[in-house]
């Protein structure tokens, strides 16, 4: 799944170590959420959204 999840965090100097804190996950998990590796949750989405202020579609982008 593609995601804005490394423009989003970069765009406030956080590192992944920060984001995955904020998160409660472990830094590999961001790492691996941003490079489309790893699908998150449903509640860790919700969470991610939360946390930027967006809706997760916003976020997240389901491609075919």
């Amino acid at each position: 799944m593609k995601n804005r999840l490394k423009v989003l965090r970069a765009e406030r100097d956080w590192t992944q170590a920060d984001l995955a804190d904020a998160l409660g996950v472990s830094r590999q998990t961001v790492n691996a959420i941003e490079k489309g590796k790893f699908d998150p949750s449903l509640p860790l989405a919700f969470k991610v959204a939360r946390l930027f202020g967006l809706s997760i579609e916003e976020i997240f982008h389901d491609i075919p």
